[in-house]
């Protein structure tokens, strides 16, 4: 057995790619997204095609947009048996009125060519303008994935919004608590179980768990097969295809690390409310969490971006 089949016994593997002509080499559920791999695939020679059809409906560049998103969701619909995550324009992170009409746009274009709602989440910044937003495009049942996702507050904001699945980011969080350490940073001692990243998203699983709330937890941003091996057992896991063909040729055991026993284990008994005074408190005692979450929006936003000028250009 390699270590993807193993992992794959306690985990729904997640597929993190807009390149179409590597979905197949997994047997990967869902896959996500995001305005980086996008612009990515967008320059590709392979995808020309997805491009111009996405510029020959409008010549508005967010109606062009939005189109290309579509058309890179509905090809990975049709290679993949579960669901695509596509993302609302990043630059509208901290803007509910505006992601939430954006997000209805996106699934709009979806039901015109007949995708179930049950087949899309709309990827959204978790920001608490983010958050708001996908409390009210849940009640509609518009399902979505809160994403830059980098502490416990804001998984609980999430919680209390009632979204369908949240991303934390395992490797970016590891990266800044490597980064602030410096020459002190041990790697050998905090890698698996004591990888930073890791521990949180241990953390917020456990407290779902314990709290009975239904939304998904999805880790993102791998650096590492230690981190994925931390964290099997977790709802999902949204793996790179480097890392994906690591698995896939690795005998590695993978055995769930997250389990019932691990959920028993009571931390953190307050149940999710959703408060603004305590969610901006959350984010300003997590120095981390707020340079992550700022930093993520502007490289999404700048990704997207990118991508606006090829269109105009097209």
């Amino acid at each position: 057995m390699s270590a993807l089949e193993s992992l794959a016994a306690s985990t729904v593997v997640v597929v993190d790619t807009a390149d179409l002509d590597l979905l197949s080499r997994w047997s990967a559920r869902d896959a996500t997204t995001n305005p980086s791999l996008i612009r990515k695939a967008a320059a590709d020679p392979r995808y020309a095609h997805l491009v111009t059809t996405a510029v020959r409906g409008s010549a508005d560049v967010n109606d062009r947009l939005d189109a290309l998103l579509v058309a890179f969701g509905l090809e990975i619909l049709q290679r993949l048996p579960g669901r695509v995550s596509t993302e609302v324009d990043a630059r509208l992170s901290h803007d509910a009125d505006a992601t939430v009409q954006r997000a209805r746009a996106l699934m709009a274009r979806y039901a015109a060519e007949g995708v179930a709602r049950e087949r899309v989440l709309i990827k959204i910044a978790a920001t608490w303008e983010g958050i708001l937003a996908a409390r009210r495009l849940e009640a509609e049942g518009i399902h979505c994935n809160l994403t830059l996702l980098f502490s416990f507050i804001q998984a609980q904001a999430c919680a209390a919004a009632g979204v369908q699945l949240i991303s934390p980011f395992v490797g970016r969080i590891t990266d800044w608590h490597r980064l602030r350490a410096g020459a002190a940073w041990d790697a050998q001692s905090r890698r698996g179980a004591n990888d930073p990243g890791v521990q949180a998203v241990v953390r917020i699983w456990r407290y779902y768990k314990q709290q009975g709330v239904p939304t998904e937890v999805m880790g993102a941003s791998f650096r590492d097969l230690d981190q994925i091996a931390a964290l099997a057992g977790c709802d999902l896991l949204t793996i790179p295809p480097s890392l994906l063909d690591a698995l896939a040729a690795s005998d590695r055991a993978m055995p769930a690390q997250l389990t019932n026993a691990q959920a028993d284990a009571v931390q953190d008994p307050d149940a999710p409310v959703l408060s603004q005074t305590a969610f901006v408190q959350g984010m300003q005692d997590d120095i981390m969490a707020t340079e992550k979450l700022q930093e993520g929006v502007r490289l999404f936003s700048a990704d997207t971006e990118a991508v606006l000028a090829q269109l105009a250009a097209a």
